[in-house]
């Protein structure tokens, strides 16, 4: 019997970590199926408090865990392949085993919907990237393609702008699904344009570790170009990790866990932080404060159930 089980090792589920083992919860964290989460893709994270001079992705993680397991966390490979949540204590399983938990932190994460490329995937954190908030400042005074067709690719080309002197937004159909005040936006602003009925076939060049151009192709006339751009950005939305907790929690229509006071899901007990529940901001800062929230949370709970 654990008295805290937090599923996800990202930036939310590290700092839940850290304040349930200084509360002397010994908490268990489950690492989950992306180790580290979104993170552990990022290469230099810079607008991380605390970092003046920059961190890579994957050592910010590595420091969090240090610092949860020095308090006392435990890990544990694999991840959650059911939950009952019915009833006090909560079980899981994972991977075959079962786990019984007084309190819950989910804090599993979205994942990144991708090309599916070979290329896109040796070149992630190299110029391939699914956050233009977190990397447009490193190709400043370059050319970037951004892939999508709805509010997300809108906004990240419209973000890109800051930094880049051109910005390409690449979609394959002849509608775009974004609302029409987004649309309108990226319209106006000269330094997007637009290419349509249109996908992403290859993203070269992973033999010299960096994104130097991206092969475009016609899907109508199969035409393939080559666009000379220094970063893609994958704008065609995230999935939430969520799948074991369906008819048991609140979600929205997209899957993503509906919380309320901070952390809280209809379930006392369970509690919900990161991106599992975020798909508005989805920073490596506001997961840690939301982690923050569902650590305290859980600790609260359990002090009252033992009063």
């Amino acid at each position: 019997m654990r008295d805290v089980v937090i599923i996800g090792s990202g930036c939310a589920g590290l700092t839940a970590a850290i304040y349930a083992a200084r509360a002397n919860l010994k908490p268990l964290v489950i690492d989950g199926i992306e180790i580290g989460g979104q993170l552990s893709l990022t290469s230099l994270v810079e607008n991380f408090p605390g970092f003046p001079e920059g961190v890579q992705g994957p050592e910010l993680i590595q420091r969090m865990r240090d610092q949860a397991e020095r308090f006392g966390a435990e890990y544990q490979a694999g991840h959650v392949t059911a939950a009952d949540l019915s009833k006090s204590p909560f079980t899981l399983t994972l991977d075959g085993q079962t786990l019984e938990t007084r309190t819950l932190i989910i804090a599993s994460g979205a994942s990144a919907r991708w090309l599916g490329l070979p290329s896109e995937k040796a070149l992630i954190g190299k110029g391939v990237s699914s956050c233009a908030t977190c990397d447009g400042f490193f190709f400043r005074g370059k050319k970037v393609l951004v892939v999508g067709g709805g509010d997300t690719a809108m906004e990240d080309g419209i973000f890109l702008t800051r930094f880049a002197t051109n910005v390409e937004i690449v979609h394959r159909r002849d509608q775009f699904r974004a609302s029409k005040i987004m649309l309108d936006r990226a319209r106006a602003n000269e330094k997007i344009t637009f290419t349509m009925d249109s996908v992403v076939d290859d993203i070269l060049d992973p033999s010299k570790g960096e994104v130097v151009s991206a092969k475009v192709r016609n899907v109508k006339t199969n035409e393939v170009t080559e666009r000379e751009v220094s970063a893609v950005f994958v704008a065609i939305g995230h999935t939430p990790n969520t799948g074991p907790f369906q008819g048991q929690l609140d979600m929205d229509a997209d899957g993503y866990l509906k919380t309320e006071q901070g952390a809280r899901t209809k379930v006392p007990g369970v509690y919900a932080c990161g991106d599992v529940q975020d798909r508005v901001f989805r920073q490596a800062i506001t997961a840690s404060g939301s982690g923050c929230m569902a650590a305290i949370e859980a600790e609260r709970f359990l002090e009252s159930s033992d009063e």
